[in-house]
């Protein structure tokens, strides 16, 4: 059976893709397996440079194949902010629920039909003698106060397209159909499986 190690502490991320991943043939690790492991880098510019610097600093540490997600919510009306930021947009170490207060406040009074907004997952793979990246969107709109506690993050004031449910209102089996974060591993199921398998 390959291993593979998923390049986070977030267990809420870990949960999520062991589940989309579950019927792979992988031993699938986390960083909490590795406590001695770097911190992880997430000063880039874009989702893809965070997820690429991530994936390539646990490989290097674990000598193993390492999957790295970067994700953020998009918002058109404030020109794709948060965006890479959204894990610090009301500070470095803003909880879940101070960004969205941030977030709401600067879209207070924003009419509906401006409120667009969409997910953004990339994933990398690293492992010795490959690369690879994928992407997954779910587009949608703010909501006007959170609702919902099946999620973390933004989930609770984002309304995928279609539904009139926050993420964080939907059951974790219908977030998975959805979500970016489901769409972007979708994506890389087919190189997943052709993973080297190691000792």
């Amino acid at each position: 059976m390959s291993k593979l190690v998923l390049a986070t502490r977030n267990k809420h991320k870990i949960e999520e893709i062991k589940t989309i991943l579950g019927d792979l043939r992988l031993e699938i690790l986390t960083l909490n397996d590795f406590p001695y492991c770097p911190e992880l880098p997430e000063d880039g510019q874009t989702l893809e440079e965070n997820s690429l610097m991530k994936a390539v600093t646990v490989h290097r540490f674990t000598a193993l194949p390492s999957l790295a997600d970067d994700s953020g919510l998009e918002v058109f009306y404030l020109r794709g902010r948060p965006g890479v930021r959204s894990a610090r947009y009301a500070g470095e170490n803003a909880t879940d629920e101070e960004n969205n207060e941030k977030l709401l406040k600067g879209m207070r009074g924003v009419a509906p039909r401006r409120r667009s907004a969409q997910f953004r997952a990339v994933m990398t793979l690293v492992g010795e003698g490959f690369q690879e990246t994928t992407e997954g969107v779910c587009r949608g709109r703010l909501a006007e106060s959170p609702r919902g506690s099946n999620g973390f993050g933004y989930d609770p004031i984002f309304l995928p397209e279609g539904f009139v449910r926050t993420y964080a209102e939907l059951s974790s089996e219908e977030k998975n159909k959805i979500s970016h974060r489901a769409k972007a591993l979708e994506k890389m199921r087919e190189v997943l499986s052709k993973v080297p398998r190691t000792r």
